[in-house]
């Protein structure tokens, strides 16, 4: 595709996040995530006939979850005649179930994975971030059902855990710690919109470091990862750092958004919920560890990969997580 229509979506695409999250009218947020889904579409389109799968799935995916956001919206117009806020039950419980959808959040996660499986890196990690931003803001617009959320909280924790640990593709890897972190993105939500934004751009960070660093060295599956070896030696620690830090070991700055988050949820006697959030967490780490022995340990020095601007760009990305390492040496009294 032309350069220029790839700068075209992409700026339809930041267009169509912005119209939903600013709007106070449900109809005007629907078109907005329909300008989102459309122009994601000719970005998704490669050479690869597996991109062509994984853009259909996503397509119908995601104008089913559309469908049931405008059924749901029309449906609350024709009892009330107000379109600004959802105060129905029902209607509330659809919208929610339909924007989770969009998200990837389980139960309703099973064609994330499969969509990012066929997808390149940089695709994959719109869909992982930004695509993300929309629904999540105008989940909190809903009444939000505590027994729902609680349970899609506790669903995506586990799920996204557990089923990340017997998978050889990395972009299947990162699509289950995208569910694994979604409870614990949901579950800052439920907290403030502050918690979630400051757990959503470090996260975020964190995946633009991982991800571009995979790009560059056009890495897709765990086994590729002890045939390689880098150019720049240091590359193999930082993109260890990254995955440790996305995992929230501390004293990285992943762990900074859950540490806030755990703090608020025992602060309210959530601390059922903390503990299963936890205990995927390590099952998440696990993931992750295996990742690094691979990257450290069985890494051969037979190939070399050259740096390009995304991995100089995925290494610029990478010093966030030393920022928080330093900022628990230098000013520990902040924690």
């Amino acid at each position: 595709m032309n350069k220029f229509y790839k700068y075209l979506f992409s700026m339809m695409i930041i267009t169509g996040t912005l119209i939903s999250i600013s709007t106070n009218n449900w109809i005007t947020a629907w078109i907005g995530l329909e300008m989102n889904l459309l122009s994601m579409m000719p970005i998704m389109k490669s050479k690869n006939k597996l991109s062509s799968e994984s853009m259909m799935k996503y397509f119908i995916t995601q104008a089913l979850a559309s469908a049931i956001i405008l059924f749901s919206i029309l449906t609350f117009m024709m009892n009330t005649n107000e379109i600004i806020f959802m105060s129905n039950k029902t209607n509330s419980t659809l919208l929610e179930l339909s924007l989770l959808m969009k998200m990837g959040a389980a139960p309703l996660h099973f064609w994330l994975p499969e969509v990012i499986s066929g997808l390149e890196w940089i695709n994959s990690l719109l869909i992982l971030t930004w695509q993300k931003i929309a629904p999540m803001i105008l989940l909190t617009y809903t009444n939000q059902t505590s027994i729902l959320m609680m349970t899609v909280i506790m669903m995506s924790s586990i799920i996204g855990g557990i089923y990340g640990m017997n998978q050889t593709c990395l972009r299947k890897i990162m699509a289950y710690s995208s569910i694994n972190h979604m409870g614990w993105m949901l579950a800052s939500l439920m907290i403030s919109t502050t918690a979630w934004f400051i757990y959503f751009l470090i996260y975020s960070s964190m995946n633009m470091a991982i991800m571009l660093h995979l790009n560059s060295t056009n890495i897709y599956f765990l086994s590729q990862i002890n045939k390689n070896s880098f150019k720049i030696k240091l590359n193999n620690y930082i993109f260890s750092l990254n995955l440790m830090s996305l995992g929230g070991l501390p004293p990285f700055i992943g762990f900074m958004p859950k540490w806030l988050t755990i703090y608020f949820m025992t602060s309210m006697h959530m601390y059922i919920l903390t503990t299963i959030l936890i205990l995927t967490t390590m099952i998440s780490l696990y993931v992750y560890m295996r990742i690094i022995f691979s990257s450290l340990i069985l890494a051969s020095s037979e190939s070399m990969v050259k740096t390009n601007t995304w991995s100089m760009i995925s290494m610029f990305m990478s010093n966030i997580s030393i920022i928080g390492l330093i900022i628990i040496i230098i000013m520990p009294e902040t924690l």
